[in-house]
């Protein structure tokens, strides 16, 4: 017996029980399912509990591809790799990890976005913490029911604004789960340290309301004080119970986005992935688009269609690179350019939202989007509305004749949402565009030349700024260590990445990709001072060495 304590309690970091038999094949941190060898059957009581045969983990791996595989719909795969990770998360990882380019679509985006339509429909068992707008008084108290307390990565989400398909409510909790699970694949966070969360407050979807099979609130959403003093409470108990902790948020509404994330950056270690990642992913994009068109991004003129969360972010990253290069701030908003729900973004209009005020212009109001290309003759579009087919031929057409190489960013999410598709973009430009689609897109031939289009995808930049975040015990997420990640990442785009249309890399070489990331991320709280630990003489090496690996551990 004393023997199983000394290696379970290894094995179980902080939780020192003893874990055996059926206790040991349901926990998935733990459970190697058939892979469990002789002798641990024997010591830690699993002997007829499993099939006699032992596997390795490679030909687990190969029943799980088959099933997978045999799935005939994306959420049918996504239900059979969610039931995985419940089952065997190292498996699960090890899965997602040697596969990732078809992976990727069906855990996060954008099958996701149909599992979180449909959430409380295919719901398993409870993943991650809901705080309520039950729970005032409480919160420190739910923290502590979290059984791990080295939580080192906090997603959370309040369902407002799901990717493109709007508030549904505590269904989003299926976005924190798919970002740690990015987390894990592409950055190595350990599993074991990271916390899904759902701030839930009600929702304004009166199907979800009406549907006896929703599980979150049956309410409208609180609004002003009440919400804030909720989310001050949360932040509180955040701060007692996981002090160092990295809280991301996630899809949350733009009428409460930029106010928390202007409230908490300089208190807590957090950013907004909706804006700043996304701004991030974006502009390293634009840096490898600009290589094939030997432009400089100063003197670009950029169309944005949506003024929303990610528009804006995109819109402030950009101001930021511009000013880098030698513009004034009020010269490089004057290179940026929206068009929402009301039409051009000009300082005539009224009752413009506050994050818009900034990117106003002296201009004569455009009512249509079309007549705006024509006027303003931009370089570069980018959709960020969820408006599908928004850039439709007459646009795409009119950015090639204003363009030799026009940039098309069609970024809303899912592939449902986008303003266009990949061969919309390559078949209305004579194959001339630059294009880069939120979601993913097969290949496009026009003309016998084969186009791989760019996927700005935050999986390229939020988990490697993450992981550069934890390792060096950052005290806050800066506006350098974003800017640095988004150089990185251009960085690492190679030249025949762009001789083949694509401007980010094979999402194959995401795991390196995440650590050069989370190098430059972590030499930038280094070089200023926040980190909360000595810097290792090669940091690369120390960085990857930091790296959850996918594999099973021996027990006995």
């Amino acid at each position: 017996m004393a023997r199983k304590v000394k290696v379970l309690s290894r094995v179980k970091d902080n939780r020192k029980q003893i874990v055996t038999g059926t206790r040991l094949i349901n926990d998935p941190f733990l459970n190697k399912g058939a892979a469990f060898t002789e002798r641990e059957r024997d010591t830690l009581g699993l002997r007829g509990l499993l099939p006699p045969r032992v596997f390795s983990m490679e030909m687990q791996v190969k029943r799980v591809l088959e099933n997978f595989r045999e799935k005939t719909t994306d959420l049918e795969k996504y239900l059979y790799l969610i039931s995985l990770q419940d089952e065997n998360r190292s498996l699960f990882y090890r899965v997602i990890v040697d596969n990732i380019a078809e992976m990727m679509p069906i855990i996060y985006t954008p099958t996701v976005g149909q599992a979180c339509q449909r959430y409380a429909h295919i719901f398993q068992r409870p993943r991650g913490l809901y705080i309520s707008a039950h729970d005032k008084g409480q919160m420190a108290g739910i923290l502590k029911n979290w059984p791990i307390k080295d939580i080192q990565v906090i997603v959370i989400t309040d369902g407002e604004r799901i990717l493109g398909l709007g508030d549904l409510g505590a269904n989003g909790m299926g976005i924190p789960v798919g970002k740690l699970s990015l987390y894990t694949a592409c950055a190595g966070i350990n599993p074991l340290n990271s916390l899904p969360m759902v701030f839930d407050i009600g929702t304004e979807n009166e199907d979800l309301l009406a549907d006896p099979l929703y599980f979150g609130l049956r309410q409208h959403r609180l609004r002003g004080n009440a919400y804030n003093e909720l989310f001050e409470e949360l932040i509180t108990a955040v701060e007692e119970v996981f002090p160092r902790v990295l809280f991301q948020f996630e899809d949350f509404d733009t009428s409460n986005a930029f106010g928390l994330l202007k409230k908490y950056q300089d208190r807590i270690c957090t950013f907004n992935d909706d804006i700043q990642g996304t701004g991030a992913v974006a502009l390293a994009g634009l840096y490898s688009a600009l290589r094939i068109t030997r432009g400089k991004l100063r003197n670009q003129r950029i169309l944005f269609y949506g003024a929303g969360e990610a528009g804006i972010g995109i819109g402030n990253q950009i101001v930021s690179a511009m000013v880098a290069e030698g513009l004034t701030e009020a010269e490089a908003r004057r290179n940026c350019w929206y068009f929402d729900t009301g039409g051009l973004v000009v300082k005539s209009r009224t009752n413009l939202a506050e994050h818009k005020i900034n990117f106003a212009h002296d201009h004569k109001f455009i009512p249509d989007f079309i007549s705006a290309v024509e006027l303003l003759k931009p370089n570069i579009i980018i959709g960020v509305a969820a408006k599908p087919k928004a850039f439709n031929r007459q646009i795409l057409e009119t950015m090639a004749r204003l363009n030799e190489r026009p940039i098309i960013f069609s970024l809303s999410n899912p592939t449902s949402k986008s303003e266009c598709t990949a061969e919309e973009a390559y078949g209305w430009t004579k194959g001339r565009a630059i294009f880069a689609s939120g979601s993913p897109y097969q290949p496009v031939t026009v003309d016998g030349k084969t186009y791989v289009p760019g996927q700005c995808n935050n999986a390229y930049l939020f988990p490697g700024i993450g992981l550069g975040v934890v390792v060096s015990k950052a005290k806050s997420v800066t506006d350098d260590m974003i800017f640095a990640a988004a150089k990185t990442l251009a960085e690492e785009t190679t030249a025949d990445d762009l001789y083949k249309g694509r401007i980010y890399p094979s999402l194959t070489q995401i795991r390196d990709v995440s650590a050069s990331i989370a190098t430059a991320v972590a030499s930038v709280a280094f070089e200023c001072g926040i980190a909360g630990v000595k810097k290792p003489a090669d940091l690369n090496k120390w960085v990857k060495s930091q790296m959850y690996m996918p594999e099973y551990k021996e027990y006995v």
